[in-house]
C-alpha cells in the first residue's frame, strides 16, 4: 500500500534548461491546489544531503514562469553517488517531513532518483529537463524548443555575415549524444549540411556537398555540427581540413555553447512544463512512483524511469531526407 503523501520535495539537477522554473512553479502550485506541502530543495542532490530546504507556496513562485535557468539552482553531487551520502539525504528528507520527490533533470538525475528509491522505497517522479531532447519516452524535453529557437536566431544572424563576405561557417551546437538540435535547427535555418552523431556522413560526403553547393552558385555556406559528431576530432580540425581542400573559402567557426541553455523559455516550453508538473504531483498522490512524465502525440504519459534512462531517443530519419532536399 502506498503511503499517504502530505509533503513533496522538488529539485533541479544536472544542466539547467529553459522551462525548469515553469516546472517548479507548476509543482508548487499543484501541491497547493491539493492542500499538501511543498519544499524546494536547493542545488539538487547536494542540497538534499546538506538539508538546504525551503518551504514553498503559491506566492513564492510568482513571476518565474518566464525566467530561464532554475531558482532552485543546480549542482552535480559526487557525495550522492556514495551510500553514506544517500543515507544522509534520506535522513534530512524524513526530518523535514518530505514524503516524495519530483526530480527535474536528465538521465543522470533520473539514475540517482531510481537508486534512491530502490534503497529507501522513497516515491520519486521525474520531469525531463534538458535541451538535448535525448530522453526516451517523451517527444520533447523541457528547454529543447527554446534552444532550437535560440540557435535558429543566431544562425540567421551568422548567415547575414556569411553571405556578405562569401564565407563558409561551421557552427557547433549542443548535442553530445543526440543530434536533435543540429538537425532541426539546421533545417529551420537553411543549412547546406548538417552533421550529427547518429549519422556518420564522413569527410568525403561533406566535401562533396560543398562542391555541389559551389557548383550550384552558392557563394557562402552554413554547416551545422552537433558537438557529438565524430567527423572531425574537433570543429577546428574540421575547419583546417576543409580549408586544405577549398583554399578559396574563408572558413570561420562559431561554437554557440551555453547561450543555448539561457533565455526566457518559449510558450511551448512554458505550457509543457505546466502540464508535466501537474501530472508529476498528481501521479505521486495516486500512488505512482519511479516514472518519468513526458509527452507523446500531445498526450501526457508516464514512462518507467528505468526505460527513460536506458532507452534511446531516435532521430527522425525523414528529417534527414528533408535536409538533403532543402540543401540542393
Amino acid at each position: 500500500m502506498s503511503k499517504t503523501i502530505k509533503k513533496i520535495g522538488v529539485l533541479t539537477s544536472g544542466g539547467d534548461s529553459p522551462g525548469m522554473n515553469a516546472a517548479i512553479r507548476s509543482v508548487v502550485r499543484t501541491c497547493a491546489f491539493h492542500n499538501i506541502g511543498c519544499v524546494g530543495i536547493y542545488r539538487g542532490y547536494q542540497g538534499m544531503i546538506e538539508g538546504d530546504f525551503k518551504e514553498m507556496g503559491p506566492r513564492s513562485v510568482n513571476n518565474i514562469v518566464n525566467k530561464g535557468g532554475t531558482i532552485l539552482k543546480s549542482a552535480r553531487s559526487m557525495d550522492f553517488k556514495t551510500p553514506e551520502g544517500r543515507e544522509k539525504a534520506h535522513k534530512n528528507l524524513v526530518k523535514a517531513g518530505i514524503d516524495a520527490l519530483v526530480v527535474i533533470g536528465g538521465d543522470g538525475s533520473f539514475t540517482g532518483a531510481l537508486l534512491f528509491n530502490s534503497e529507501y522505497d522513497f516515491p520519486v517522479m521525474g520531469i525531463p529537463g534538458t535541451i538535448d531532447n535525448d530522453i526516451y519516452g517523451t517527444s520533447y524535453t523541457l528547454g529543447y524548443d527554446t534552444a532550437l529557437n535560440t540557435v535558429v536566431e543566431v544562425i540567421d544572424k551568422i548567415r547575414d555575415t556569411a553571405s556578405s563576405h562569401n564565407r563558409l561557417f561551421l557552427i557547433e551546437v549542443m548535442g553530445r549524444d543526440a543530434g536533435h538540435i543540429a538537425l532541426n535547427a539546421g533545417i529551420g535555418a537553411g543549412a547546406e549540411e548538417i552533421l550529427i552523431p547518429e549519422e556518420d556522413l564522413g569527410l568525403d560526403r561533406l566535401l562533396d556537398s560543398l562542391r555541389k553547393s559551389k557548383a550550384a552558385g552558392k557563394s557562402s555556406s552554413i554547416v551545422v555540427i552537433s558537438e557529438g559528431d565524430k567527423i572531425g576530432k574537433t570543429v577546428f580540425e574540421l575547419k583546417d581540413y576543409v580549408e586544405s581542400n577549398f583554399p578559396e573559402y574563408d572558413v570561420r567557426v562559431s561554437v554557440l555553447g551555453h547561450m543555448q541553455r539561457g533565455g526566457a523559455p518559449s510558450c511551448f516550453d512554458r505550457v509543457l512544463a505546466s502540464r508535466l508538473g501537474v501530472k508529476a504531483v498528481e501521479s505521486l498522490l495516486e500512488g505512482e512512483s519511479n516514472y518519468m512524465v513526458g509527452i507523446l502525440a500531445d498526450k501526457i504519459v508516464l514512462t518507467p524511469l528505468e526505460q527513460a534512462i536506458k532507452g534511446d531517443s531516435e532521430i527522425d530519419t525523414e528529417l534527414l531526407r528533408v535536409s538533403d532536399i532543402m540543401s540542393i
